[in-house]
């Protein structure tokens, strides 16, 4: 049987050019999404910080640490880094920007210039959030409610606002290059249901961008407009209404959350199938499950009002609303699910994350029904069930695939493979943190203890054993955190290096060399098979612990 091995080219996209200016001045998909993987490891880091501060504020009842002005504008400061300048633009704009042209089979994305012009857009905005941070921070929450924040609050608010407002615009150029190039950059032979289902999770993440991010750009200018020229727009003494601010923001914010995990849920797609060696399970249900959540996510942010004087029958339609949009979301944990039944499964490393973001994802996903629901959400309404239900939505889904899918293309990104055992290990590690730093939090708001207090009252003993609990988790989580960081810095330079294709996959991605040449590929390759086509038993063979069907099936 005649051997088929990839060549590695003498130069690749990391060393076709040296210096400060070659990376600053790229228009190399792949290095844009370097780029952006260092900024958003930097705000990453910066949002941690803000987090362990208010653990270890919470730690005793009494405050401690801090004063209830500083708490403010640490969890402000938390939200603000880590929503918009970690969570939204951590899988788009770093695993997609490297790879939607690969795993389509075009050299770039349709505008390169555009490209990096969103990344220079993206710093410019984390800037400004930074200065603002830094002369003396923003106490209004994430969400920026009125009136406070256009008329009471002294803090840096419309230089934040102005940090976000410009970050807004690289969210949507990034999703006109994804979506231009989705369109008419596909290699010859890969149709619309041959496409990997990371890519459809980006084509509807692209939607959400474009149709979205305007909203909560209108609502930041209008949010500047009371505050500095005093025009009644939300304001009540002014004849605005409080209401409409948050109306306005949830429209964008709660379909903002679906572009936080929507690419995650693309990535978990790519790993069930590829670490269980099997086509996914209903396929198009999958795609257009995607799709379906892009829609549906606009139509739901009215259950964000439920305590804010919205009317009892708008509030039963959102909250039917709210229940729908769960079945494309459970019609993908069903078909991911299905897909691993008698699948020959490798638990890798980012298989390991994939399986973790289904267990949290769910937990996620069921304990968000009790805020959809009028009676209950009522009861939970602003207390720490919503921040246990937000962070195994966002930090256990979106950041347990970000890791899963950082950890699956790292061999094709750096042209090294990491330590094996050790990426098990911190996978136990993050999962065993998340779940002692969140799950206690589900208990202490169904017991009452509102969210953005620094304080609680002495005689409740079982909320300060779950503070010390939670404060415990997120130190575990923490320290699972950095071993990744040690290790994958490690791996840059004595790691072993990367075959084109280690874990013998079919996608397009993985027929070219690790790390890939500028151009991506040699020739332009042709699509004869379907995404996850793997070969019947009889035509396999075993190459280390993978099977894989020789030759590849793209090449014809």
């Amino acid at each position: 049987m005649e051997e088929f091995t990839i060549q590695p080219p003498r130069t690749n996209y990391l060393n076709a050019e040296y210096g400060i200016k070659s990376w600053l001045l790229t228009k190399d998909h792949k290095r844009i999404g370097i780029l952006y993987m260092g900024a958003i490891s930097f705000f990453f880091l910066i949002g941690s910080l803000y987090a362990m501060a208010i653990r270890l504020e919470l730690l005793t009842p009494q405050g401690d640490l801090t004063q209830s002005s500083t708490y403010n504008k640490m969890f402000t400061q938390h939200g603000i880094i880590m929503v918009f300048f970690f969570l939204i633009p951590s899988i788009p704009a770093t695993l997609g920007n490297f790879l939607v042209p690969m795993m389509i089979g075009a050299k770039d994305l349709a505008f390169p210039r555009i490209n990096l012009l969103s990344w220079y857009i993206y710093m410019l905005g984390g800037i400004i959030t930074i200065y603002a941070l830094l002369a003396g921070g923003v106490d209004t929450g994430w969400t920026f409610y009125t009136p406070y924040s256009t008329t009471f609050s002294n803090s840096y608010v419309l230089a934040t606002g102005l940090g976000i407002f410009i970050n807004g615009f690289s969210s949507i150029l990034t999703g006109l290059n994804f979506i231009v190039t989705i369109h008419t950059m596909r290699a010859p032979g890969m149709t619309w249901y041959r496409l990997p289902l990371f890519i459809w999770s980006h084509y509807a993440t692209s939607l959400i961008m474009i149709l979205g991010t305007p909203v909560i750009a209108i609502t930041v200018l209008l949010l500047a407009f009371e505050r500095l020229a005093k025009i009644g727009i939300f304001d009540p003494a002014l004849g605005g209404d409080p209401v409409l601010f948050q109306h306005l923001f949830w429209f964008y914010s709660h379909p903002a959350v679906y572009i936080m995990v929507l690419p995650g849920m693309g990535v978990v797609s790519e790993l069930i199938a590829n670490f269980s060696r099997k086509n996914i399970f209903g396929y198009k249900f999958v795609a257009f499950s995607s799709l379906a959540i892009a829609v549906f996510g606009f139509l739901v942010w009215g259950h964000h009002l439920f305590v804010a004087s919205q009317s009892v029958y708008a509030g039963m339609i959102f909250s039917f609303l709210s229940f729908a949009v769960a079945i494309p979301s459970a019609i993908k944990v069903f078909n991911w699910t299905a897909t691993l039944y008698k699948a020959s499964i490798s638990y890798d490393t980012p298989m390991l994350y994939a399986l973790g973001f289904i267990g949290l994802f769910t937990i996620g996903g069921m304990t968000g029904l009790f805020l959809a629901a009028l009676a209950t959400d009522v009861h939970l309404s602003d207390t720490y069930f919503v921040i246990a239900h937000f962070h195994y939505i966002m930090v256990g889904g979106t950041l347990l695939a970000y890791l899963g899918g950082l950890h699956y293309w790292w061999p094709k990104v750096s042209g090294r493979m990491y330590p094996e055992g050790w990426g098990r290990f911190s996978a136990l590690v993050v999962f065993i943190g998340f779940n002692l730093t969140f799950s206690p939090q589900f208990v202490l708001g169904y017991m009452g203890m509102p969210r953005r207090y620094h304080t609680y009252p002495v005689e409740e003993v079982s909320w300060q054993v779950l503070h010390v609990l939670s404060t415990a988790g997120a130190s575990i989580l923490g320290i699972g955190l950095l071993i990744p960081l040690i290790y994958l810095a490690w791996s840059l330079r004595y790691g072993r290096l990367a075959e084109a294709n280690p874990w013998q996959l079919p996608g397009l991605e993985w027929q070219t060399a690790s790390p890939p040449p500028t151009e991506n590929f040699i020739e332009t390759p042709i699509v004869r098979e379907e995404a996850y086509e793997f070969a019947p038993p009889e035509t396999k063979e075993v190459v280390g612990k993978f099977e894989r069907e020789k030759p590849f099936p793209f090449y014809g």
